[in-house]
């Protein structure tokens, strides 16, 4: 007995040895291939980019996986004590893989055996954050073997803290977020520190199974999971029994899905920002490197250039009739669920869907578009409204302008889908017809000062297209070009008062062409002063301006304001005829307005990276003496401000002055009134296929154009007067409305004399064409008569002998805003 013993013994060690060696050998060769854990200092996940406006309001938001990095520190202890609960209640005490859970898991999935119910795991966090970071996710025994191995090193390595805080910042929640902040937000639209404990016991739910606990889906089992995990987080003494009953009472509270956040109205801005961090910085960098970007975007002023660039195209697009419904649906059925499939615009909230139910001579009643709930049911009763025949009288035009119908029931039918407005207060029923315009435009707004954009539209609706017409579009700017010529022409020997003749012209070109410019109304004659060219739009004029000066002049200036990269030095050019974008035109127009000082226009003025530190800002002037630790009687810090010059102050005064004659009685006399000083120009394309106005206070410039995207003529009339200028003075009496008045300064130096607005010399006592001119020093009135322009050579004319040579000298000549040809 004592020898079989010995020998089941013997047998018995040997099969330990045997057993251990094999062990040994497998967990020797499975620790080969082990990765690197140490790659864990150095995480650095996918990180949302965030957009803010200039006030620091959140824009956009741009990610590959919605995650937000949070340090261990930031993390509330209840969020913490929630995951504890619901994943690792002994992670503070185990050393990676937790031995008692283990053998517990077994035994109750050795008695699931047969069952049917599924095997309960009891992996730690520590296991998880080996799986998730340097793992797969296959099922295999030897993935579990490498994963018990990574978290004893990952443990012997790293705090308890760090390795939480990788994983609250690492798992996955659903709905596309990654990371407790990202899930915060998702979830409840909440920071992690708002969070409360029936939010925190949620969120903790759903690593095991997202989709099995969707509150949109799956709300029960949503609710049931948040309340076992309230449970535990009581059991093991992180919250209060009455406290957690008190959580179990609270609804889940989840917010619907959104598709991120999103600024009113700033659509377009924000994708101009995407594009540039693209091109700057990658695709990568944007939607996984947790930029921090701050805008230049003034959201209030964003909202002004909004309303003012839709209520222009809109009341141009409705004196052009009525386009016809959006869509036929059947009304005899249930015509709110047809009508909820369409999609409306969702950032022209004022407006909504309806479909006409019926027709009368006096009203249309019409059905409004329900509402959709997350699950994509239709929600709430229909809602119903009328449409009086006095709030669509527009629409008894057609699309061409002619009018086709007397009444409503010549205009719409039931079941025409149609848009909608609101016209009295919240709970009127009554309702105007309304349509998206097919006449589209871009306007930008900027601080000359700095090249800071304040507001970008580029369009009536970024939903009904994202062509950015601000950024994107390049038109012909035409006669809203010219102050970049006479800026030329001052620059170089010429005034305010030198004298072109005005009669028609004609150029033969070097193909044997005849090329005729004509001012807009066709009208000319005589000679008048460059003032009276640039307020009246002159064609004529500027084209015989620009050839005695030489259109390679003409061109240099245009690139040295950045109009255009290299300008094509023909004379055609000097009437606008190439193409240049607004954001262009406002950047070269905000150098005149602040006395001539070169600037880059940016929609960014800061980016920093995901450890805050700045990687880009806009503002490069220099303070040397901003930094002083305390104060000792010092001077005061001054910023030097080393923008290179390149326009004469002078000049640039010259050019605002007579640009601020466009507006008290030139092409825009009437169309701008503002309560400060303002200088612009018109603009009207060859045939009045774009209209465009650009102008500027001392410290705001604004430019827009109004034009069909295939271009085509908006009509006779449709000038950058009559249509792009008042949508220039809403956004402008918008924008300064808090304001104090302000002048522009009139450099030093400068010299203002009185002189006759007909013939350009000093004005008499007592002359009632007299108007103050600015000359620069060493220049003034001219004591005889010249004529620029009358022949091969100027023309020498005697005083006596002006009402021969300009017989419209003494009058004001009221025409149109001047155009291309």
């Amino acid at each position: 007995m004592v020898r079989l013993i010995g020998y089941f013994f013997g047998l018995g060690c040997i099969l330990f040895l045997g057993a251990a060696a094999a062990a040994a050998i497998y967990l020797s060769v499975v620790s080969k291939d082990l990765p690197d854990y140490e790659v864990l200092a150095k995480y650095a996940p996918p990180v949302t980019t965030r957009i803010h406006a200039g006030n620091g309001a959140l824009m956009k938001e741009y990610s590959r996986e919605n995650r937000l990095f949070l340090p261990i520190q930031a993390i509330p202890d209840r969020v913490k004590a929630a995951f504890l609960s619901a994943e690792d209640k002994n992670f503070y005490n185990h050393p990676g893989v937790d031995v008692g859970g283990l053998m517990r898991a077994v035994a109750v999935n050795l008695q699931n055996i047969g069952s049917g119910r599924r095997f309960v795991g009891a992996s730690t966090i520590t296991q998880q954050v080996a799986k998730n970071f340097l793992l797969s996710a296959d099922q295999t025994f030897d993935r579990k073997i490498k994963e018990a191995i990574l978290s004893f090193r990952i443990e012997q390595t790293y705090s308890k803290d760090k390795i939480l805080e990788l994983y609250l910042n690492e798992i996955y929640f659903g709905l596309n977020s990654y990371g407790i902040a990202g899930a915060a937000l998702t979830y409840f639209d909440k920071s992690v520190n708002e969070l409360t404990i029936a939010d925190s016991a949620y969120l903790a739910s759903l690593p095991k199974g997202p989709s099995n606990y969707n509150p949109f889906r799956h709300p029960d089992a949503a609710m049931t999971r948040r309340n076992w995990v309230i449970d535990r987080m009581v059991e093991n003494g992180y919250v209060s029994q009455s406290d957690g009953e008190d959580a179990k009472k609270q609804p889940l509270g989840v917010v619907p899905p959104k598709n991120g956040p999103s600024l009113f109205a700033s659509d377009y801005f924000s994708e101009e920002v995407r594009r540039q961090l693209i091109d700057q910085y990658g695709e990568k960098m944007l939607y996984e490197g947790g930029l921090s970007v701050r805008t230049s975007l003034d959201p209030q002023m964003q909202l002004e250039a909004r309303k003012a660039l839709q209520d222009g195209l809109v009341d141009y697009d409705e004196r052009r009739g009525f386009h016809g419904p959006i869509k036929q649906i059947a009304t005899s059925q249930d015509w709110g669920s047809e009508l909820a499939k369409i999609p409306a615009l969702g950032d022209v909230p004022e407006w909504q869907l309806a479909v006409v139910l019926s027709v009368s001579d006096q009203t249309v009643d019409i059905g409004l578009q329900p509402s959709v709930d997350a699950a994509g049911k239709v929600a709430g009763d229909r809602k119903r409204g009328t449409i009086a025949a006095a709030d669509m009288r527009w629409a008894y035009r057609s699309a061409n302008g002619a009018k086709t119908a007397k009444s409503p029931s010549g205009v719409l039918n039931a079941g025409d889908v149609i848009y909608v407005q609101k016209t009295g207060d919240a709970d009127s029923s009554t309702y105007r017809l309304r349509q998206p315009p097919k006449v589209q435009g871009g306007l930008v707004a900027m601080d000359p000062h700095t090249g800071r954009v304040l507001a970008m539209v580029g369009g009536f609706s970024y939903a009904q297209s994202e062509f950015n017409r601000a950024t994107q579009a390049k038109r012909q700017p035409g006669s809203s070009f010219k102050p970049f010529v006479y800026a030329a022409a001052m620059d170089n020997g010429y005034t305010p008062a030198s004298v072109i003749l005005d009669d028609p012209l004609q150029i033969t070109l070097s193909n044997g062409q005849v090329w005729k410019p004509e001012n807009y109304e066709g009208e000319g004659g005589g000679a008048h002063t460059l003032r009276f060219a640039i307020e009246h739009s002159r064609n004529l004029m500027t084209v015989r301006l620009a050839a005695d000066m030489g259109m390679p002049l003409v061109a240099e200036y245009a690139d040295r304001f950045g109009i255009y990269d290299h300008m094509n030095p023909v004379l055609a050019m000097a009437l606008g005829a190439g193409e240049t974008t607004v954001l262009r035109m406002v950047s070269a127009y905000s150098v005149i307005a602040n006395g001539g000082k070169q600037i880059k226009p940016t929609l960014i003025d800061r980016i920093q990276d995901r450890y805050g530190a700045t990687i880009f800002k806009h503002e490069e002037r220099v303070c040397d003496t901003c930094n002083f630790s305390e104060w000792q009687n010092q001077d005061e810090p001054v910023i030097a401000d080393n923008r290179e010059q390149v326009l004469d102050p002078m000049t640039a005064y010259q050019v605002t002055s007579m640009m601020q004659g466009v507006v008290v009685r030139g092409t825009a006399a009437g169309k701008v009134k503002l309560n400060t000083d303002v200088a612009g120009k018109t603009g009207t394309t060859n045939d009045e296929k774009d209209a465009w106005f650009v102008g500027f206070t001392p410290s705001l410039v604004a430019g827009l154009y109004i034009g069909y995207d295939t271009p085509s003529t908006l009509g006779r009339g449709a000038t950058g007067g009559s249509i792009a200028a008042p949508i220039f003075n809403e956004f402008m009496q918008a924008a300064t409305k808090d304001q104090p008045p302000q002048k522009f300064q009139v450099p030093a130096g400068m010299n203002m004399m009185a002189v006759n607005r007909a013939t350009g010399m000093a004005a008499q006592t007592g002359d009632p064409d007299a108007i103050m001119e600015a000359f620069k020093p060493g220049t003034g009135p001219a004591t005889t008569y010249t004529v620029i322009g009358g022949g091969d050579a100027s023309a020498q004319v005697a005083p006596e002998e002006i009402l021969k040579t300009s017989p419209q000298a003494n009058q004001a000549v009221t025409s149109g805003a001047g155009g291309l040809f």
